[in-house]
């Protein structure tokens, strides 16, 4: 089982992207929490270049306090990662965490549901970019 689902932009850049993949998770009610410049913290931090490469943490807080009341340790797989990197070629990856295989390592049958609705909703956002 693969663990993220993914497509390819071609004729975008990669702050285009960033928006679009956005609009895309904001039309499913995902938020972004999050956002992490990794180009920008590995050249501060190890002084390392890096292609662009934008981990965006995205939450739909319906479906989070779902899970969280079911089981209050599954924070620590929250909130969904939505990668935005740009490959050599110029094109643009984006990628969704597949919720249903973060879930299968914990012991609680009540998240099944929540993932699948959570999957889907993720997958329409990558299909629809």
């Amino acid at each position: 089982m693969s663990y993220y689902f993914a497509t390819t932009l071609t004729d975008t850049t990669f702050d285009q992207a960033i928006e679009k993949v956005t609009e895309e998770l904001k039309k499913e009610g995902f938020g972004v929490l999050t956002e992490i410049d990794v180009k920008a913290t590995l050249k501060k931090k190890i002084d390392v270049d890096f292609k662009p490469y934008r981990i965006l943490g995205a939450c739909n807080p319906g479906f989070a306090h779902k899970a969280l009341s079911a089981e209050d340790k599954i924070g620590v797989f929250l909130p969904c990662n939505v990668i935005v990197t740009q490959n050599d070629d110029g094109n643009i990856d984006v990628a969704a965490v597949d919720p249903i295989a973060s879930m299968i390592s914990v012991k609680n049958e009540s998240l099944g549901g929540i993932a699948g609705q959570v999957q889907e909703k993720l997958k329409r956002v990558i299909a629809a970019l």
